[in-house]
């Protein structure tokens, strides 16, 4: 028996490494590493970071279903989850309550075969700085936002933990998680988050590590390997709400952080504001455009790419660009193999793995190359 009865009963299959006890996960998350990064002869294999195993997760994304009982939040069976041990209990907590006052207010679940009803998820993120929350319910159509609206006095009564609360419209008959479109019902808008002191935003759309643990230690190591070659300018490409660039923060070197996602951006000058350095430059480009239009180097080049990778284009770039360190965090080590092959003028440096996703087979990985 593991210590979750959702998996013990069959109802949910994500965490496929629970069983296994957490130092042979580790091992073979391990060894799986050193084998795809072997070739490439890393001059330091650092200690892996193990990560907390329950309540680790700041994150919920909950689809919501139509059953006799009434509404439930879960995934694809028709059994709520709103109780998984990988959420904090407060979290577990106010999805119990969301879900209630849901009930409460006759709202029914999108029918994907029927295409009637409205809620097709609901998605929970939980600041660890002060334990708030931010609350969005994925709607087909506006149709109910005005009932919602009514009730929502009742529902931060019973969980004045929720700050943000916003409506998102994703009207396409698809399994896509979030509309264009989205309305907010607080006038609070963000979420602050502090990891190593540095402080952080959230909003609906931008992209926030799901393990604030874990992202924390990374963020830290990652600003310590860069401080050890004192750089004067450091370029942060798939920056996101700017863990990795505001971390890198100094008062006489320069910062500049790419991301596509507007609201990112956003939440990072916010951040860069609060913190006080003029330095910081944030701006909201694909990572393509940015190599394209941009003139000079970077003394340290951080990446942070999707689990595609960098791609071949930007590794030629980043070769003519040739700084003299890059520091790449990867939530796929097989891409990241790929692009190190493709990278041939830098030599592997160090290597750390950070358990960002335990019970699983997946894992972050940061690594230090500096040219040869």
């Amino acid at each position: 028996m593991s210590f979750c009865s959702y998996y013990d009963m069959n109802q949910c299959r994500s965490c496929g490494w629970i069983d296994l006890p957490y130092a042979q996960q580790m091992k073979h998350k391990s060894e799986h590493l050193h084998t795809l990064l072997k070739p490439f002869e890393p001059g330091e294999w650092l200690r892996p970071v193990p990560s907390s195993l329950t309540g680790f997760r700041n994150k919920a994304k909950m689809v919501a279903l139509n059953t006799s009982e009434g509404l439930v939040l879960g995934l694809s069976e028709e059994v709520s989850l709103i109780g998984c041990p990988l959420y904090d209990p407060s979290i577990q907590r106010v999805l119990e309550q969301t879900q209630q006052w849901l009930r409460g207010l006759g709202i029914q679940a999108y029918d994907v075969q029927k295409r009637k009803g409205e809620l097709k998820y609901v998605l929970l993120t939980r600041s660890t700085h002060e334990g708030s929350m931010m609350l969005r319910f994925v709607l087909r159509s506006h149709g109910v936002i005005s009932r919602l609206q009514r009730g929502m006095d009742s529902l931060i009564a019973s969980a004045p933990e929720l700050k943000v609360i916003t409506v998102n419209i994703q009207p396409v008959h698809m399994a896509i998680l979030e509309g264009e479109e989205e309305i907010f019902l607080t006038d609070q808008t963000r979420l602050e988050e502090r990891f190593n002191a540095i402080p952080l935003f959230i909003r609906p759309k931008s992209f926030f590590q799901t393990n604030p643990e874990m992202a924390a230690k990374l963020y830290k190591s990652a600003s310590q390997w860069a401080d050890e070659t004192e750089p004067k300018v450091v370029w942060d490409l798939f920056c996101g709400v700017g863990g990795f660039a505001l971390h890198c923060a100094a008062a006489e070197r320069e910062i500049v952080g790419i991301e596509i996602e507007p609201e990112a951006i956003a939440c990072a000058r916010d951040s860069a504001e609060q913190i006080g350095f003029e330095n910081l430059r944030f701006e909201a480009l694909d990572a393509a455009s940015f190599s394209a239009e941009t003139k000079g180097k970077p003394d340290v080049l951080i990446v942070n790419p999707p689990r595609r990778g960098l791609g071949e284009q930007l590794c030629k770039w980043l070769t003519k660009v040739s700084p003299d360190t890059i520091i790449y965090s990867s939530c796929n080590a097989v891409t990241l193999a790929k692009d190190m092959e493709r990278l041939q003028s830098y030599g592997c440096v160090k290597v750390q793995l950070f358990d960002m996703f335990p019970h699983t087979e997946h894992y972050e990985v940061l690594v230090y190359l500096k040219r040869r």
